[in-house]
């Protein structure tokens, strides 16, 4: 469990149990699309709101499951910047219908399920630990099931345009990250500005047996693409995940 995962499912319960004492809170926080101009911070509280017990379990496993190698992966910055992205063009997409009352952390989810099929679109999920599946099958099964089974709790089809804003979201995230990171490496070719002295150096000590396993492999393709290539070979990306495990 990676330190912002556990916050958000932390967050999300300690709501929904307030919730059940009185609807004070829902009417504050639930998202209504049409009011969301006089009150624009329905366009985050309401993904933390949630119609039932099932509702929040579906949302805050599909976190659980997914969320700490994304978190690993991103870093906690990026991470939230993912979901929070997410759940906000998900509300935003949601003026398809704009009389609808919305709750649930699904858009914000869902944009958590869309970056981790595209960081690792074949890894192996073991459902009840025995059926293989490809983890960008598992999403994409998980998305016709959420999207037919009205986790949403919002009646008709609103849960479904928060769901593809949450999906359209993560996606636009991770792509705008990555054009970001891309643009980052141009200027400093642009001026010249060669890599740390001391990265080789920090990137040897680290611990491989002290990573967390999700972690492992990711770390093994880095390092060999750093023997073979040298530091200069690595991205922007590759550099920041070695340097949050580096020591200094």
């Amino acid at each position: 469990m990676t330190p912002w995962v556990l916050r958000l499912i932390i967050a999300n319960v300690v709501v929904y149990l307030a919730t059940m004492a009185g609807g004070e809170l829902v009417r504050l926080f639930v998202l209504v699309p049409k009011f969301i101009l006089v009150r624009p911070w329905t366009a985050v509280t309401y993904m933390f709101l949630h119609a039932g017990t099932g509702h929040l379990l579906f949302n805050m496993l599909g976190l659980y499951f997914f969320g700490p190698r994304l978190e690993q992966r991103l870093g906690g910055k990026s991470f939230l910047g993912l979901y929070f992205t997410s759940g906000i063009m998900g509300a935003l997409l949601s003026f398809l219908t704009p009389n609808s009352y919305i709750v649930g952390a699904s858009g914000a989810v869902f944009g958590v399920f869309m970056g981790f099929a595209l960081y690792w679109p074949r890894e192996k999920i073991y459902i009840w630990g025995l059926l293989p599946v490809e983890s960008r099958v598992l999403v994409v099964i998980m998305t016709v099931l959420a999207l037919f089974g009205g986790f949403g709790g919002a009646g008709g089809n609103t849960a479904h345009f928060a769901h593809l804003g949450g999906f359209a979201g993560g996606y636009l995230f991770l792509k705008w990250q990555s054009w970001n990171s891309k643009a980052a490496r141009f200027r400093r070719k642009a001026t010249s500005v060669p890599s740390a002295p001391g990265d080789l150096q920090r990137w040897s000590q680290i611990r491989r047996e002290n990573l967390h396993p999700v972690n492992r492999d990711e770390f093994d393709r880095v390092i060999e693409k750093v023997k073979t290539g040298g530091a200069g070979s690595i991205t922007a990306d590759e550099r920041a995940f070695l340097n949050r495990f580096g020591s200094g």
